[in-house]
């Protein structure tokens, strides 16, 4: 395994064992705060420093198509973030989201199980969790969009990103409903816990869908979602038919 600036990442892509007597832990920051993983038995609000969530990671296989890709979170380190371009150029020093406990009978299945849905574009790293609560860090598994791979977009502008998130669909369902779904989890955790980057763009896209109804604007025509295989068969102990996408 390498780590760089305290983030371990299994060598051989799958996650190796945290170090919390035994315990496995995952970080979830989109989609799993609402969508939890199969077979945990724990679930703890909380956050981790040292990131910024954005949505400039591309999304071919749920939430978009190849030829018309979505767009869903990532989490950039911060010090990266702070050099780039991005039109939302303040960010809250936590990043919520919530972990969950696996059971450890089930920690191989539940592994190959993320492995299938964060195929595209997302790599494995640790990372150290705050509960809300106040209780001690946990090491929790989180998988992220570096900016190495090559579904990551970089920064956008905010208008045309929600704009983009409007139209887009895939065969989870409307880029939107992922939007607006993070944005109402996130509220729910804790007072402090909204986004003010998931926040501008679900009031954008609120406008958008208004001018829309008013015949201001012009209904955006969703593609039909193409025919992609996730291998769901992998996972065939999972009897829970989840919606299969990103963190």
């Amino acid at each position: 395994m390498a780590e760089t600036n305290g983030i371990v990442v299994g060598a051989t892509g799958h996650p190796a064992t945290p170090s919390n007597a035994g315990e496995f832990w995952i970080f979830g920051y989109g989609s799993l705060i609402w969508k939890p993983p199969p077979h945990y038995d724990r679930r703890i609000a909380g956050w981790v420093t040292g990131y910024v969530r954005r949505f400039w990671q591309a999304s071919q296989d749920h939430r978009g198509t190849p030829t018309a890709p979505g767009r869903v979170v990532t989490l950039i380190e911060r010090s990266f973030w702070a050099s780039l371009a991005d039109s939302h150029d303040s960010a809250p020093e936590k990043v919520w989201g919530t972990a969950y406990r696996i059971k450890a009978e089930h920690v191989t299945e539940v592994a190959e199980y993320l492995d299938i849905r964060e195929i595209n574009g997302y790599t494995i790293h640790y990372t150290p969790f705050h509960p809300a609560d106040g209780s001690a860090p946990i090491r929790t598994l989180v998988y992220i969009g570096t900016p190495e791979n090559d579904q990551f977009v970089g920064p956008q502008d905010p208008q045309a990103l929600a704009e983009h998130i409007q139209r887009s669909e895939g065969p989870s369902g409307l880029n939107r409903d992922y939007l607006l779904e993070l944005e109402k989890a996130l509220n729910q955790l804790s007072p402090e816990s909204g986004d003010s980057h998931v926040t501008d763009l679900s009031n954008r896209l609120r406008v958008i869908e208004r001018r829309i109804r008013s015949g201001e604007a012009k209904v955006a025509v969703h593609e039909p979602p193409e025919s992609i295989s996730h291998e769901f068969t992998k996972v065939s102990s999972v009897e829970e038919q989840e919606e299969t996408e990103k963190v």
